[in-house]
This record gives C-alpha cells, sequence and structure tokens, in this order.
C-alpha cells in the first residue's frame, strides 16, 4: 500500500508562487513514477506534470510549460511542484498520484493519463486571486 499526503497549497495573488510537496510511504518511493493532476470546480481532473523514478523524464502540461517545475527526492520520498506566474486559470485542487508501473519514457499518453495511477492523495487547494 501507499500513501500519499500533499501540503503547500494556500491562497496567492496572481503573479506569485507556491510550491507544493507531496510526501510518500509505504513502499520503496525510487520504484515510483510520479504525477500531479488538478481540477478545477466543474472541470474534470487534468495532467499538470509527471517525472520518472530517476527525474531524467518529465512531462508538462502545454499551460505550465515554463511556470511549473517537477522534482523529486527519493532519499526523503518526496515530489515537488514549483509554481511560479499563477494565473486564475490555475485554481484547483492539486492532487499527487503514483503507481509502480513501468512507463516508457517516450509513452507520453501514458504518463498523462490519470488511469495510469494506482495511488492518489487527498489533495491540496490552490486558489489564485487578488
Amino acid at each position: 500500500q501507499v500513501q500519499l499526503v500533499e501540503s503547500g497549497g494556500g491562497l496567492v495573488q496572481p503573479g506569485g508562487s507556491l510550491r507544493l510537496s507531496c510526501k510518500a510511504s509505504g513502499r520503496p518511493f525510487s520504484n515510483y513514477a510520479m504525477a500531479w493532476f488538478r481540477q478545477a470546480p466543474g472541470k474534470e481532473r487534468e495532467f499538470v506534470a509527471s517525472i520518472s523514478w530517476s527525474g531524467n523524464t518529465v512531462y508538462y502540461t502545454r499551460s505550465v510549460k515554463g511556470r511549473f517545475t517537477v522534482s523529486r527526492s527519493n532519499s526523503q520520498n518526496t515530489v515537488d511542484l514549483q509554481m511560479y506566474s499563477l494565473e486564475p486559470e490555475d485554481t484547483a485542487v492539486y492532487y499527487c498520484a503514483a503507481d509502480l508501473g513501468v512507463f516508457s519514457d517516450y509513452d507520453e499518453g501514458t504518463w498523462m493519463s490519470d488511469g495510469s495511477y494506482a495511488y492518489w492523495g487527498q489533495g491540496t487547494q490552490v486558489t489564485v486571486s487578488s
């Protein structure tokens, strides 16, 4: 069993920054494929970013490229999402997700699909508003 706990959400003004963190426990963290998804009110959950166990393969959804950075620490069992230049459209509940499956580095579709991840955190609210 894998447990994921997100933290770092909050209220921020447009143009501001936040850093989300996800702490994993239960099984060797270095084996996990990790990702962040988000869900805005009235919308479907969408992919934000993902990172392989080595950190060498990362994907971002187009709307956050250049503004968000995903990283991980296998020694601390954490995956972070640094968010810059936040926009009101970034307002959502952000979820950390994990899976022990072997995802091909080149299979972008698998990394970006919420159906690929078996384990989910409870979510943390990010609100971007003036």
